[in-house]
């Protein structure tokens, strides 16, 4: 682990508040990641993983729907301290996003090529040849016909297209590190694979760092280098990912590596994570 991260996030707590009630979805966790590093966050559904990536570039509703507390330092510069003009230079351009569901997230009255397009003029003025950068980004993320998808809509790509069209427009502006939301989870188990071995090809061609959000072991385990573990709001477990998958401390943990298929085994019924976590 690099003695100065790029990212370091320190004691961030997140509470929502609504109709005169308040709810606290993260609890003063702490994590870093890495020049180049994997860290891949796990938990189910509603234990603040999302929240906590949406965190980093204030992506949440402001105050007081939504009250961030604690440190996000980005390169030691703390991203809560910033202006949003500021922020936004590094919104997109240093810290970028590709979400679960590419279907919602593509503007549907655009084609792909403007979309990505947009991107790179916001973020890199100097360019001239918009079309060529466009072009680069769909063929690095292998699309065998760049120029064609370019002109398309997201209705005429198939899901997998629409998640490389998406990861296309992330990186077109080279960013530091990319924040991965649940990106295979709208995709079969085929296309599931593809997207993660482009991502894992992405990362050392690019030597980038990734912040991978799930709630599937599985795709981590010859993915990520750190894992680190969220049940309701706090990390209860963190560690180089061999280690937590060999040898797992937290019963909530081994829940959830419970929960890998594997072929050839058979259970009369699911064994469900608090049932895990008991045994």
């Amino acid at each position: 682990m690099p003695s100065e991260p790029l990212l370091h996030v320190e004691n961030l707590s997140i509470t929502f508040s609504s109709h005169g009630r308040t709810t606290q979805a993260v609890k003063s966790i702490s994590f870093s990641v890495g020049t180049g590093e994997v860290l891949a966050v796990v938990g189910e559904s509603g234990s603040g993983k999302s929240v906590s990536a949406l965190s980093l570039t204030r992506l949440l509703p402001s105050p007081p729907l939504c009250d961030i507390q604690g440190s996000i330092l980005w390169r030691g510069r703390d991203l809560q301290k910033i202006t949003e003009d500021q922020l936004t230079q590094i919104r997109g351009k240093e810290i970028a996003y590709i979400f679960q569901d590419p279907g919602t997230s593509l503007n549907p009255v655009y084609t792909i090529g403007y979309q990505i397009a947009e991107a790179v003029k916001i973020h890199e003025p100097t360019i001239k040849d918009i079309d060529a950068v466009v072009h680069q980004s769909l063929h690095d993320v292998l699309i065998d016909d760049p120029h064609k998808v370019a002109q398309q809509y997201p209705h005429e790509l198939s899901g997998g297209m629409q998640q490389r069209a998406m990861i296309a427009m992330a990186l077109a502006c080279n960013p530091k590190l990319l924040v991965a939301d649940e990106p295979t989870t709208a995709l079969d188990v085929t296309i599931q694979k593809e997207i993660i071995d482009l991502l894992k090809r992405l990362r050392q061609q690019r030597k980038m760092s990734i912040l991978l959000i799930t709630h599937n072991f599985g795709i981590v385990a010859h993915f990520a280098d750190r894992v680190q573990v969220m049940r309701q709001g706090e990390i209860v477990e963190s560690g180089e990912t061999t280690t937590v998958m060999q040898n797992p401390a937290h019963p909530y943990t081994r829940g959830l590596i419970a929960c890998i298929p594997r072929l050839g085994q058979r259970r009369r019924r699911l064994t469900t994570l608090s049932e895990e976590i008991k045994t």
